[in-house]
């Protein structure tokens, strides 16, 4: 009796997961694993949790969704605690396991975790294989080798849209074998050294996590309400569930893969036509794959000072006062005021706003870039450690951008996407 060990992370779903299709391909039984890593509740060197507390409220409802989703078929997820290349072992030994299957990473902490879990397998003789489930192109199928990617986003998405396809997503299993997995038990936010955390009641949207969820959502996004068909026009918006797609929370957990959400596109669009708002999310997704294939390529320099050029002009320095109003919403910038507090307030903030309390941080307030994209990654409930460490980068002038100094003007961007100051008004008339 074969049996193998799927080791979810940031991959919590059942359909198009190619991780999970493998194992049970090659397997008569599985075990589903999820390890709580203690080094992702830590602080960071910067001061900030290396995991907020609406993030991983939402991881927690994901787990929840999948456990449920995996007892259907008949399985189950297993919780464990604690360093993934200890307890993953573990498990390996107690369930007689030949094989562990989990999704690959690019990030170098999560590569470092990934190699330690590996080699304790191998003391164990059993085997390790991992699996791209990420992004909407697969790797093998890009027209460039990873080292040969180009740095600016427009000539590898030009070469990758015309020699490059995306493969079909795969369906869910309809059953699995596993042998008896006991009764779920997720650890509290206060296990986890966290505190619970209620989601303002002004929030853009009530984010709640699992792939039962994510679905929800396409639907009503895509068919119910068919608001794919103006995304264009609507995705700079700062108020309201609709102005975008709202997926990324779901992305960045992975309860929705892009590759199912472009073959949804596809449909939608022989339902109701294509149009440049339908493409523009398959462009979106397309800067999602761009920033995790640029970590592949450039492995730690996303998280230096310098980023992947050879030198900074941005001050390096920190000064504790400007941070604070920063974080807090009370700078002189009544924009950016209402974006952090509704960041404070929600762990979300629009594409329009990040860029914007992100150059205010790097060229107004001059402090070091990377500062700001810890506390983003502490606070934000879609982290997605690729396009959030990318996006700083670039708009700290370190990292992808072609154009030097992409400096935004924060007075002119308030006047031009909040006109009649509704969403200043709504976070900082009512804070």
């Amino acid at each position: 009796m074969k049996t193998a060990l799927v080791w979810f992370k940031t991959d919590l779903r059942l359909t198009d997961n190619e991780t999970f299709l493998k194992a049970i391909a090659q397997s008569n039984q599985l075990v589903c694993v999820y390890c709580f890593d203690e080094a992702h509740f830590k602080t960071t060197s910067f001061g900030f949790k290396k995991t907020g507390n609406y993030r991983t409220q939402f991881l927690l409802e994901s787990l929840a969704d999948l456990d449920k989703n995996l007892r259907a078929i008949g399985s189950g997820l297993l919780i464990i605690k604690g360093k993934p290349e200890i307890e993953i072992p573990k498990i390996v030994s107690a369930y007689k396991i030949q094989k562990v299957f989990a999704k690959r990473e690019v990030a170098f902490e999560e590569k470092q975790t990934e190699t330690l879990v590996a080699n304790e397998l191998f003391k164990l003789r059993c085997e390790f294989e991992s699996i791209s489930t990420s992004t909407l192109y697969h790797a093998e199928d890009l027209p460039f080798s990873i080292k040969d990617i180009p740095d600016t986003f427009t000539t590898f998405r030009k070469k990758t849209e015309k020699d490059a396809t995306i493969r079909e997503a795969f369906d869910k299993p309809e059953k699995i074998n596993s042998p008896k997995i006991p009764e779920i038990k997720l650890p509290s936010l206060n296990e986890l050294g966290l505190e619970s955390e209620e989601i303002d009641s002004r929030a853009a949207i009530q984010f709640k996590g699992g792939e039962t969820e994510a679905l929800k959502r396409l639907n009503h996004y895509f068919y119910e309400s068919q608001c794919l068909s103006n995304y264009k026009e609507t995705r700079n918006g700062m108020i309201g569930a609709d102005y975008s797609s709202k997926f990324s929370a779901w992305l960045a957990n992975g309860c929705i893969s892009p590759r199912f959400i472009y073959s949804e596109i596809k449909k939608y669009e022989s339902q109701f036509g294509a149009n440049d708002s339908t493409y523009w999310l398959i462009f979106e997704l397309l800067w999602r794959d761009f920033f995790r294939f640029m970590f592949k390529k450039h492995q730690t320099k996303f998280f230096l000072f310098e980023g992947i050029k050879s030198e900074k002009q941005n001050s390096k320095s920190l000064n504790e006062k400007l941070l604070s109003q920063w974080i807090n919403g009370s700078t002189n910038s009544d924009f950016i005021n209402a974006n952090m507090l509704e960041l404070k307030l929600t762990g979300f903030m629009s594409n329009r706003g990040r860029q914007n309390v992100a150059s205010y941080f790097c060229n107004e307030l001059n402090i070091d870039w990377r500062i700001g994209a810890a506390y983003f990654e502490q606070q934000l409930i879609d982290y997605d450690v690729c396009s959030n460490w990318g996006n700083w980068a670039y708009l700290a002038g370190v990292g992808n951008d072609p154009r030097q100094n992409r400096v935004f003007n924060i007075e002119k961007q308030a006047k031009d996407y909040d006109k009649d100051e509704s969403y200043r008004n709504l976070w900082l008339k009512n804070t």
